[in-house]
């Protein structure tokens, strides 16, 4: 079955939050379940990131407890390597999955590990942005697609010195074309990666297939100069840049397919996130009514 037709069976998550072995459990972190009853339309689903080794910590026990929704965001693996996604490691993935019931699986593509996979190595390198690359990301989506049944998105990671000739974009069209596979599309890494090569925030856009992106991540991020060079730096900090926004705007009218957005600010307070989450979810309102953001049931 065609990535067209499997699409149909995925549901509308709406807006969530995410969260990692420990994230909600450090100081000022953010309360999950204070804005699931304070704001529950801005935490219709939790992303889970989770480096099997670890496990699930407390939070989300509690959260799959209650059968609430879940997506299951990888951490440790390299789908371009074949050796990476051997059957320990999709052994301890499908008890996650088990455990967390999963809607979908999604995860930056990129290197996770350079050279064996090692607990607490969360060493994370972008792609190479070149066609065989995308060729050999694409493959291991497919087979990680088929080892667990469930769909696999992958995630343009973060990062400031990029190797290839391929736009960031254009790398990841080839992979959702050869994979036939939908994407989750984090806003404020390509707001990195447009910054880091001196490009207009839009630029790729127009011929990127939007109408693929199921998943949109919205972070925030703090603008920083070391060494007289300026740069974005990924902290996930409350509040959402100009830059992230202005990809947001350019891709709106496009996100047709559109079924789960997160706002990744799991390491700060709830005081200090409400206003952007309410910001987002209005955001979200404007979508096109022809999207499925509005249909499925969802309320937002």
């Amino acid at each position: 079955m065609n990535f067209a037709h499997r699409i149909q069976q995925l549901p509308v998550l709406g807006l969530g939050l995410s969260t990692e072995y420990g994230a909600m459990s450090a100081p000022n972190s953010l309360n999950l379940f204070k804005v699931r009853e304070t704001l529950p339309h801005c935490a219709s689903f939790l992303e889970v990131g989770v480096e099997v080794t670890k496990g699930i910590d407390v939070d989300v026990e509690r959260w799959v407890k209650q059968e609430l929704p879940t997506t299951y965001h990888f951490l440790d693996v390299n789908l371009d390597e074949p050796e990476d996604l051997g059957n320990d490691w999709l052994t301890q993935v499908r008890e996650v999955v088990e455990i967390l019931k999963p809607t979908w699986l999604c995860g930056d593509a990129g290197l996770w590990h350079h050279g064996p996979r090692a607990e607490g190595h969360m060493l994370l390198l972008p792609p190479i942005l070149s066609r065989d690359s995308a060729y050999a990301l694409a493959d291991g989506i497919i087979k990680l697609r088929e080892e667990t049944g469930l769909e696999v998105l992958p995630e343009n990671p973060p990062g400031h010195v990029y190797v290839g000739p391929l736009h960031l974009l254009d790398f990841f069209a080839i992979v959702l074309d050869r994979a036939d596979t939908g994407m989750l599309l984090d806003a404020a890494h390509l707001a990195i990666y447009q910054d880091a090569q001196a490009l207009p925030m839009s630029t790729g856009l127009d011929h990127f297939p939007v109408e693929r992106i199921i998943e949109l991540h919205m972070a925030g991020g703090t603008k920083k100069t070391q060494h007289g060079l300026p740069f974005i730096e990924d902290d996930h900090n409350p509040v959402i840049l100009t830059e992230t926004w202005e990809i947001f705007d350019a891709m709106a009218t496009r996100l047709t397919e559109l079924r789960a957005v997160v706002f990744e600010c799991e390491r700060n307070s709830f005081t200090q996130c409400k206003t952007e989450m309410e910001r987002l979810h209005q955001a979200l309102n404007t979508l096109p009514a022809t999207s499925v953001w509005h249909h499925h049931g969802h309320q937002t």
